[in-house]
């Protein structure tokens, strides 16, 4: 089984070319949503992240996503000792996904593969590449935010020219070039070597 990563900036439509692949009955492991659960169901994250960042940082066993996110947003060093704690656990939660699947390849969808080092453990990876102007637009329309709060989000990213050249294949999304055309041929190519 190949295990196949799906990564891009924000904006640049990774969920849409995820979708596409569940068309085509290909399983997708979502890091991003699976790190969320994983802040709220792993006993251990729960205690080492209100150690980190206080009670507040939970109302209840709900994490505090806002109140989180006004810290580790604003301090660099905070956000990478959340991912420091977080990254392990969803990269072993994919990791028993991926073992319990029997389709012929599966994805990982994370818009972190590469700043999370979990791409080490994947066979491929496919970037989603859209023109920043159109990634912007897109996330301000998406999440009602100014086309300053989009910069700062993207400007804590991995710079996405640099992360499209890690990549082993490229699908592009900028709403010119067509994307079930993109997706079937990557489709077809993971089949094929599979059977070859």
């Amino acid at each position: 089984m190949l295990k196949i990563g799906l990564t891009g900036g924000i904006g640049s439509g990774k969920s849409i070319v995820a979708g596409i692949f569940k068309v085509f009955g290909i399983p997708v492991f979502d890091a991003d949503t699976e790190a969320k659960l994983i802040m709220e169901k792993d006993e251990q994250l729960v205690l080492s992240i209100q150690k980190l960042f206080g009670n507040d940082s939970y109302t209840g066993k709900i994490l505090n996503r806002k109140y989180l996110a006004n810290i580790v947003f604003n301090d660099p060093g905070k956000l990478q000792q959340l991912n420091a704690l977080v990254h392990p656990a969803a990269i072993l939660a994919a990791k028993k996904w991926m073992d319990t699947q029997t389709a012929p390849y599966v994805v990982k969808e994370a818009a972190l593969l590469y700043e999370s080092d979990s791409a080490r453990h994947l066979d491929f990876v496919i970037g989603v590449h859209a023109p920043q102007a159109l990634r912007i637009k897109r996330v301000m329309e998406r999440d009602n935010a100014s086309e300053e709060q989009v910069l700062a989000r993207i400007g804590r990213q991995m710079n996405e020219e640099e992360k499209i050249k890690l990549c082993d294949f490229v699908v592009i999304n900028d709403e010119e070039q067509l994307l079930i055309p993109q997706v079937l041929q990557l489709h077809k190519k993971f089949l094929s070597m599979l059977s070859a």
